[in-house]
């Protein structure tokens, strides 16, 4: 049975049967004839200079092709895909290495188990130094990193940021006037935000092809962002962009980890270049502990002041955001992104101060929320000390301090232009949902119980749907390091001659639903069937123009340039149609699989007809070219603003700590929806990884820069079986900022979620005098803050 989708309604995912079967196209599942494996040799040392290598004893294996060391590919230059801040990351270690598992020798052989036995003999002369990892001895530069280097990269002020390109006013004073009356309170709270490690199903994995007949190059990886690793090849290699093809097959979750150009990518590229044989290179679930980029790592101290009837007077973040050892991709643009939305949804002077720290230890970079979720934390944390210190409910102090659906569009006191929102609205149909009245009578019962019970609100806006393209302009995109993309989407809708239909987009989704969502919107468009659209993404040449789907960008970039190209491809349709039915094309209509005139639903032809007739140019009429297809490129005028509200109950076992999550609730807003079994996905996986953050996951170093969390015995993550089923609603504020008023949805849950769960556990220690404990909230940390209010 055909199914002819309308947006907005309910659609079973199409990529699905493939997936679940085991039958999708993964990188490990492409095979070419010949290939070679790589593997690296890694550093054990968070801090040493590299005095030799001895590889000898490594290339007189059989089956053993070459040992590549810095000597080799210096003259690749630094990877090109990297913000110029700091100390450029070398492609292999050169002359010393800044964080444990750094790679420091490529060694390529026949099969793994050869190039992990290799890899074993390759001596390699290290001199170990002091390595600093806590991020206040960081930040005080007491060890350097990079030698002659200050620690700190740089810091966003809210004053004035970016070189004078947005200046700011400086509300310090006005804060610092209002810390001085007699009438206000001042509250404020140092807080971590751990590192954590993204966990995708699929470690990431590269097979590159060198044809050294065309002077080409094929690399298939699972990345977000195939368009940008090409540009870095064809930088790198220097050659021509349309020798370079990209190709992101099925990808097995991404959340920020596979935003970014790794050197592995463009050292398979060189090796097989050198070889003249496919390299492929396969990360260890260990290995991605070490190699691949982390996330979060803050620590910070957020400042209220305010009156004692909730309204706040000033906000001030002082954080000390960790980079790694190097920057990446967006590594020093992650905490701005979190100053984009410091002040949250409220109409509250501001003041931050973000220092960018390097540390010995692996790279930051975006992990889902990027940045986001580390400045909702401190804000909506800092917001329940304050309700609480005054003694006003929570959710009443926030309303107090909103942004009013009058006062839309608003311009914040960093520059930036939010959309649309209707803050108090959203919350209020979150408590009146939870019954929020019942719900604190049944918390305040079971506490004269002896039962601890408590109750997390918290709301938030992110900032989301990238670009706008101006932004590039800025340095907010590859185009800034000489890559040939910025911050724009494609969607090319094609009617094949036979009737049905190819969309080619320039994400590349790894998990996301694109290939139903975009077939909704292109089927709604045309009323052709969805199962006679296909979907195709993640080929750097089918897909030249985009940058890959993160951010919560691809429905509001790319699929709003497939719904402009799906409007295009109708006008035509119509003129042929008409020509084809003896009228005007203002008088065709599209429905059931074709087009009718209007009033006269036997006078009709399908898209088989219509198709047919556009690629047979004598039946077309004059002027009309031949052909059905449009490809539209889509640069958004601005970024999108969804919002929303979350809420907890959980209960504390006073005993042993343990924290048990009893309900979950959320309302959020990201304007018009597609397809909301999609969203609702999105937000359960979102949720998960927020809840995962505060009550288990933590990356840790010891002193030295060993990460002590490296394999999942020692790194919990969430599973379906301890998580509650979460109840999810929405409200709907569509943006004006695309013609499809969608806003974005896929980093809302965690946006959302951690400091839910953290305000909820404080609610219910707090009668005991508990006023704050970090992430991640184990059993032993927090019975040990209670034992520590106890006496």
């Amino acid at each position: 049975m055909s199914t002819i989708s309308a947006m907005g309604g309910i659609v079973r995912r199409k990529e699905d049967p493939s997936l679940i079967q085991g039958k999708g196209i993964y990188v490990d599942d492409v095979k070419r004839r010949g290939e070679l494996v790589a593997v690296f040799v890694r550093s054990p040392f968070a801090a040493a200079t590299i005095s030799g290598i001895d590889a000898s004893a490594a290339l007189e294996l059989d089956g053993v092709h070459a040992v590549y060391t810095a000597d080799d590919v210096r003259h690749l230059g630094p990877n090109p895909a990297q913000v110029a801040v700091g100390t450029l990351r070398p492609l292999l270690a050169d002359g010393s290495v800044h964080h444990v598992g750094e790679a420091v020798a490529m060694v390529i052989a026949d099969n793994r188990y050869i190039a992990q036995d290799a890899a074993d003999l390759v001596f390699v002369d290290y001199e170990p130094k002091d390595a600093v990892v806590d991020l206040k001895e960081a930040f005080a530069d007491t060890v350097q990193v990079h030698e002659g280097a200050s620690n700190t990269l740089l810091t966003w002020h809210g004053n004035a940021w970016w070189e004078g390109v947005i200046e700011l006013p400086d509300p310090s004073p006005g804060i610092q006037a209002a810390k001085e009356r007699d009438d206000t309170v001042v509250v404020g709270l140092e807080m971590v935000n751990q590192r954590l490690i993204p966990t995708a199903i699929e470690p990431r994995a590269v097979l590159a092809e060198w044809n050294s007949g065309y002077g080409s190059v094929e690399l298939w990886t699972s990345s977000q962002i195939p368009q940008a690793v090409a540009g870095a090849i064809g930088v790198a290699f220097g050659i021509p962009f349309n020798k370079v093809r990209v190709v992101a097959p099925e990808v097995g979750g991404g959340f920020g980890v596979k935003l970014n150009v790794y050197p592995d990518e463009l050292l398979c590229c060189f090796a097989s270049k050198d070889l003249g044989r496919p390299v492929r290179w396969t990360e260890t679930r260990r290995e991605a502990g070490f190699s691949s980029t982390q996330g979060r790592g803050w620590i910070g101290t957020a400042t209220i002041t305010g009156t004692r009837d909730g309204k706040i007077l000033g906000y001030e973040l002082d954080a000390i955001c960790d980079m790694g050892a190097y920057t990446q991709n967006f590594t020093v643009a992650i905490p701005l992104l979190g100053l984009f939305v410091a002040p949250g949804q409220y109409d509250i002077p501001t003041s931050y101060a973000l220092h960018c720290v390097v540390t010995n230890t692996p790279t930051t970079d975006a992990y889902r929320g990027a940045g986001r979720p580390e400045a909702a934390y401190y804000l909506e944390r800092i917001i329940d000390a304050y309700a609480r210190e005054i003694g006003m409910d929570p959710a009443d102090v926030r309303k107090v301090n909103y942004w009013k659906p009058d006062q839309f569009p608003v311009t914040t006191e960093i520059g930036l232009t939010m959309d649309s929102g209707d803050y108090e609205k959203n919350l209020d149909a979150l408590l009146d949902r939870v019954g929020y009245e019942d719900l604190k009578a049944k918390r305040d019962a079971a506490r004269a119980e002896g039962r601890l019970l408590g109750i997390g609100l918290s709301t938030y806006v992110e900032v989301c749907g990238f670009g706008p393209s101006a932004l590039a302009g800025l340095g907010f995109s590859w185009a800034g390091y000489g890559l040939p993309t910025a911050f724009n989407g494609s969607g090319v809708v094609r009617v094949q001659p036979d009737g049905t239909c190819t969309v080619t987009i320039g994400t590349a989704p790894s998990g996301q639903g694109h290939e139903t969502t975009w077939a909704q919107i292109v089927s709604e468009g045309l009323g052709i069937p969805m199962e006679n659209i296909e979907v195709r993404h993640g080929d750097s040449v089918d897909s030249p123009t985009g940058v890959g789907t993160f951010g919560s960008r691809s429905i509001a970039v790319d699929g709003t340039a497939t719904f402009e190209a799906t409007k295009r491809v109708k006008e035509k349709a119509a003129t042929i149609a008409g020509h084809l039915l003896e009228a005007a094309p203002e008088d065709i209509h599209f429905a059931d699989g074709g087009a009718h005139v209007a009033g006269s639903p036997d006078r009709s032809v399908t898209w088989a007809q219509i198709a047919e007739s556009a690629y047979q140019p004598h039946t077309l009429p004059e002027g009309v070219e031949g052909g059905l297809e449009s490809s539209v490129v889509f640069s958004p005028p601005n970024a999108t603003w969804p919002f929303g509200s979350h809420m907890a109950l959980v209960e504390v076992d006073p005993e042993t700590g343990d924290v048990d999550l009893l309900e979950y609730w959320a309302t959020d807003d990201c304007g018009n929806v597609i397809n909301p079994m999609i969203v609702d996905g999105q937000l359960h996986g979102g949720i998960a990884q927020g809840i995962a953050q505060a009550l288990f996951e933590e990356a840790i170093y010891d002193d030295v820069g060993n990460l002590l969390t490296a394999s999942m015995l020692d790194y919990p993550l969430p599973a379906a079986e301890s998580l509650p089923m979460f109840s999810l609603d929405r409200t709907v504020t569509p943006t004006d900022v695309n013609p499809l008023g969608v806003k974005g949805i896929g980093e809302a849950g965690t946006i959302g979620s951690a400091q839910t769960i953290v305000n909820a556990v404080v609610d219910a220690v707090s009668h005991l005098g508990v006023k704050h404990i970090d992430m991640p909230l184990r059993p032993k940390r927090v019975w040990q803050a209670i034992e520590d209010a106890r006496n």
